[in-house]
């Protein structure tokens, strides 16, 4: 007896294996072609977009479009292209679209409240291209950074600081703060500080900057720089000197006035007062 029903039991395991072998068969020979295919597609619509969003970009700089909308579209272009290859490979492996964009607009709305910061940016990066508070190439001042704009993309700024840093700004950020552009005069002032004794002659110190300053290379002698006395502190009179440069020349010049400024003290015998005990001391080169 006990025989019978194990040869039952074996007899059942063997046809339900059967079975389940039969439909994994049916499903692997339909659903394996179409996967292949999907795969095929994927592969060759990614590295059919990649020449697409370059003919795009080349179609844009052949009629003149701004740098920084070029590099907008272009993104925008090519994650649209993407997303559309991403459905058609979905819909190829028999995924009903209706059943996937009821699903999609069902998490939409979740999707959307998470993700409100991007969204956010992404306004602020079309605000950013069409009303071009900065374009490419600005030196900028935006959250606390200063920077030269590399590159303007949906979510976010680029800057490249002076010191050679990548800097990623969120667009929400330049759209909710101060934006302070440097370029857009084509020319910026410099802000430099110049400490100058009690008993020196200020006229004579202030010929002395002025002639230091015509040997600088990297600052505009038109407009002239303005020099003046800024403040008295407990050692010494403060002087404030604001020559004009080219955005891109900031720390050149900033490094050359200073030096020439420096060695034009030495040369003149200005001396300076040292904080140790407030007395005059000779300045060297």
């Amino acid at each position: 007896m006990s025989n019978l029903y194990t040869l039952f039991i074996y007899s059942s395991l063997e046809i339900e294996y059967a079975v389940y072998l039969k439909k994994f068969v049916d499903w692997a020979v339909v659903f394996i072609p179409k996967l292949l295919l999907s795969a095929f597609i994927a592969y060759i619509g990614f590295k059919l977009i990649a020449k697409l969003s370059q003919l795009f970009a080349s179609s844009l700089q052949k009629s003149n479009v701004e740098q920084d909308i070029l590099s907008f579209l272009s993104n925008i272009v090519d994650v649209l292209l993407k997303v559309a290859l991403v459905l058609i490979c979905i819909s190829i492996l028999g995924v009903e679209m209706s059943s996937l964009v009821a699903l999609i607009a069902a998490a939409g709305f979740a999707v959307g409240l998470a993700l409100q910061g991007f969204l956010g940016n992404f306004a602020s990066g079309l605000t950013i291209v069409f009303f071009k508070p900065y374009k490419i190439g600005d030196w900028v001042s935006i959250a606390d950074t200063f920077g030269k704009v590399k590159s303007i993309q949906i979510f976010n700024t680029i800057l490249v600081t002076p010191g050679d840093k990548t800097v990623v700004v969120p667009n929400g950020k330049v759209t909710d703060g101060i934006v302070t552009n440097l370029s857009t005069e084509g020319k910026l002032r410099l802000e430099m500080k110049v400490n100058m004794p009690y008993e020196e002659s200020f006229p004579r110190v202030n010929l002395i900057i002025i002639e230091a300053l015509k040997k600088c290379s990297s600052i505009l002698q038109s407009p002239p720089p303005q020099i003046g006395i800024e403040t008295f502190d407990n050692a010494s009179v403060v002087i404030t000197v604001r020559p004009y440069i080219l955005p891109d020349n900031y720390w050149d010049a900033t490094f050359e006035v200073n030096q020439r400024i420096k060695e034009a003290f030495s040369e003149n015998n200005v001396k300076v007062a040292y904080s140790e005990g407030i007395s005059l001391g000779p300045i060297g080169k």
